[in-house]
């Protein structure tokens, strides 16, 4: 019984989402992305951890604003594409619906299935997994991980 399980879901499409960044490329279900918008400028507090980059405005709502790459031990940066990704958050904090990640461009859906082939890649914090997509690897985001890094620093 498993093992139809298992055929029946590898053999079914996802469309997903890459997205990049300035150090690397993303791979996000589609349905984790609620809105790209402009990059605007965030309200910023002092003394706060370097991946969090503030608050943003986004419908009536106040959003964190983070840095996917500092928050995996790289670095937050503003390259001249950079947008603004506003996520579904999937943590089940009924207080916090969406987070915002910085990304460097315009992220483009792609039908994937479950056989992409893992990359031998050495994985930052934050990131789940590598899969090879052509000449590229891309990597697989710990959305609720980075969601919990937010709460254990008192920011949601």
């Amino acid at each position: 019984m498993s093992q139809a399980v298992t055929t029946a879901n590898s053999t079914s499409n996802l469309t997903a989402l890459l997205v990049p960044l300035a150090d690397r490329t993303l791979m996000l279900p589609n349905v984790a992305l609620a809105e790209l918008i402009p990059y605007r400028a965030p309200q910023i507090t002092p003394g706060l951890p370097a991946w969090f980059l503030g608050q943003i405005a986004w419908r009536d709502l106040q959003l964190p604003l983070l840095s996917f790459e500092a928050a995996s031990n790289g670095q937050p940066q503003i390259g001249p594409g950079v947008r603004v990704a506003v996520l579904n958050a999937l943590g089940g904090r009924d207080q916090v619906k969406f987070i915002a990640l910085l990304v460097q461009g315009i992220p483009r859906s792609l039908k994937v299935d479950g056989h992409l082939a893992r990359a031998n890649e050495v994985l930052a914090p934050l990131e789940l997994d590598a899969v090879q997509l052509g000449e590229a690897v891309v990597k697989i985001p710990d959305l609720i991980g980075l969601e919990q890094k937010l709460a254990d620093a008192g920011l949601i």
